[in-house]
């Protein structure tokens, strides 16, 4: 574990330094709480837990037997050969425990061309086949639409499955797994067996005529026709048995977790007790009882799993993987005792919000996720990765710290930094990507410790830069990194440009006028070289103009900004916002023909063809920054 002179033995910071490097200390009995959540670290974990080592690594035994994956065993005497296979072994010391032995390459695959893609809110990209809502088959159009273009990935939103209940949880970011897929991003008419029933397309269709994406009437509708085409004819393909059978006990936990959502609601916590160990009896029997409901939620992932295969066949298609997950969901629910009981993570203070964060998701807490052989990390990484050749890590500096609240009084500024294994973690992360031969992107933006980004660089992962968060030149902007404009979290182009963006956050109070047009100035400093009055449509042209002088090894435009959309998909700080329910303006059938997103996709594609000549290149200071209001 990372360890700082002021980290404690339970991983906790005992100071931290704000975005100005003021330093602040952390109150006792945050530390206090927070050492009752974490509990007490084993004496000898040391010699328990996993070890994470490179071919050539020497390592902390003089002699053992390693059993590797395929079966066969080596024997090994303090230093791993050269020619030790990558991969997750089973080490045994002669009169010691039998520990885990991850052999890492060290380093995430990279692919060996410059490439620019769409980033793409899958929800958002609604078409006239689907209902309500993006789906899987509008990927495959957007998938089809890039390769057109000359595009070398798709980046889209996460695709985590929330709860199965009536109440359809809007955010992405805050899934009850990261291990499986949401069906509401199925295309219905391609699901097996659809043939075998009336799907009643017609209704299915006018979901998509509100102007806000009702996922609460959307999974109603989808869910109750893919039920009907279950039980009718869905669970006949001998493939899904074989499938469900080779996801082993993973899926199991995952489908009798849904069946008994259906039942219990959302949060396991509020079950009957007999119900909230996964392993119990009583699970064991509902399982039994509901074998069809279960076989239902199993079915879907499988559902979800051809559809995406077929949504990215033959290109790069980046997956996000949340921060975290519902406290009440899935994943804590198998994994109890390695998430915390009692604390969330989230955000210290800083110049936007002076409270902090809390995202509500509860932490992995560190010497249980070691004492645990890193599974839960291992898995969130794999199942995300899978299949699509690309990971983008949300708050990457997670991996080496999380600002820790403890639940109950106060506010997140209430917390602490908790320290991780950073080094193991990223190593399982090269792994995970060397099978995969997945690109590895790490949203490192905000308050970056020093070191971090040095780290992730050693490791092979792709820097995040953003034209509204830096100063220098795009020009000068890293290799090893995705260049971009904004995020799903940022103003818009358009939106920043005519004064929209900011109009909307004084609607919702997100700030005061001072500390808004003060934001908005900032960023509209980086957009040199337009005049006053120019049309938000200018004001994009020339943002993707910077961004393509980027030498970074991947440079991704939004399909908002592409469009001149002026609503961000989320705005953080707001809870009467209609956030991640905003379909884009143009439906996925006139993307290709749009005017201004085929002269972004131009203007991209000859960035990454061209060798940049900084001399050629070069910006002469411009004014830019004081945008008339609506031009």
């Amino acid at each position: 574990m990372t360890r700082t002179p002021s980290t404690d033995r339970w991983g906790i910071d005992a100071t931290w330094l704000d975005a100005l490097d003021e330093e602040h200390e952390v109150a006792q009995a945050t530390i206090e709480r927070l050492r009752e959540v974490i509990g007490e670290p084993p004496e000898d974990l040391d010699s328990r837990a996993p070890i994470v080592a490179r071919p050539g690594d020497v390592l902390e035994v003089d002699e053992a037997e390693v059993t590797l994956e395929d079966g066969s065993t080596r024997h090994v005497d303090g230093e791993l050969p050269e020619d030790f296979p990558l991969g997750y072994h089973w080490l045994q010391v002669p009169g010691g425990p039998r520990r885990r032995l991850i052999v890492s390459p060290g380093r995430c695959w990279l692919p060996e061309d410059r490439a620019w893609g769409w980033a793409v809110q899958l929800y958002a990209t609604r078409s006239r086949d689907s209902w309500g809502i993006g789906d899987l088959g509008d990927l495959r159009a957007v998938r089809e639409m890039a390769a057109g273009q000359g595009a070398g990935f798709v980046l889209v939103n996460p695709l985590h499955a929330v709860a199965p209940t009536p109440q359809q949880e809007a955010s992405p970011y805050l899934p009850a797994t990261r291990r499986f897929r949401n069906p509401l991003y199925l295309r219905v008419a391609e699901v097996p067996g659809a043939d075998a029933v009336d799907l009643e397309v017609d209704a299915g269709r006018a979901l998509g005529d509100g102007d806000l994406i009702d996922r609460d009437a959307i999974w109603a509708r989808k869910r109750a026709v893919l039920r009907r085409v279950f039980d009718a004819a869905g669970r006949d393909d001998p493939a899904f048995p074989d499938w469900w059978w080779f996801q082993g006990q993973k899926l199991q936990d995952w489908a009798t977790w849904s069946a008994l959502a259906d039942v219990h609601g959302p949060d396991w916590h509020t079950w009957p007790e007999e119900l909230r160990d996964p392993r119990g009896d009583a699970v064991g029997s509902f399982a039994a009882e509901h074998e069809h409901d279960v076989a239902f939620h199993a079915w879907l992932q499988w559902a979800l799993h051809l559809q995406l295969e077929r949504a990215t066949e033959g290109m790069t298609v980046i997956q996000d993987l949340p921060i975290g997950v519902a406290g009440g969901g899935a994943d804590a629910w198998t994994w109890q005792g390695v998430l915390a009981d009692g604390a969330s993570v989230g955000a210290p203070p800083d110049a936007f919000n002076s409270q902090g964060q809390d995202w509500g998701s509860p932490p992995l807490v560190p010497w249980r996720l070691r004492e645990a052989d890193y599974e839960p990390f291992v898995e969130s990484i794999r199942a995300t990765m899978a299949g699509a050749g690309g990971l983008r890590i949300d708050h990457v500096m997670g991996l080496f710290r999380l600002w820790w609240v403890p639940s109950g009084e106060g506010t997140a500024a209430d917390g602490a930094y908790v320290r991780y294994p950073a080094e193991d973690l990223l190593d399982i992360v090269a792994l995970e990507s060397h099978r995969a031969q997945a690109v590895v992107v790490g949203e490192d933006l905000g308050t970056v410790e020093d070191g971090v980004r040095e780290a992730l660089a050693e490791h092979g992962v792709l820097s995040y830069r953003l034209l509204w968060f830096e100063d220098d030149d795009p020009a000068e902007w890293p290799e090893e990194a995705m260049a971009a404009i904004s995020t799903h979290d940022l103003p818009t182009v358009a939106g920043l440009w005519s004064g929209a963006d900011v109009d909307e956050q004084r609607e919702y109070g997100t700030g005061t006028d001072e500390e808004l047009e003060r934001g908005r100035k900032s960023l509209l400093e980086r957009l040199p070289g337009l005049r006053r009055n120019a049309r938000p449509e200018t004001a994009v042209r020339r943002a993707h103009e910077l961004l393509a002088r980027a030498p970074s090894l991947l440079l991704s435009a939004t399909l908002d900004d592409a469009v001149a959309e002026r609503r961000r998909p989320n705005m953080p700080g707001t809870t009467d916002r209609p956030n991640w329910s905003l379909p884009l303006p143009v439906p996925v059938e006139e993307l290709a023909g749009h005017r201004l997103l085929q002269e972004v996709a131009r203007t991209l594609a000859e960035g990454v063809a061209r060798t940049s000549d900084p001399e050629e290149d070069a910006i002469g200071e411009q004014p830019g920054g004081e945008a008339r209001e609506g031009a």
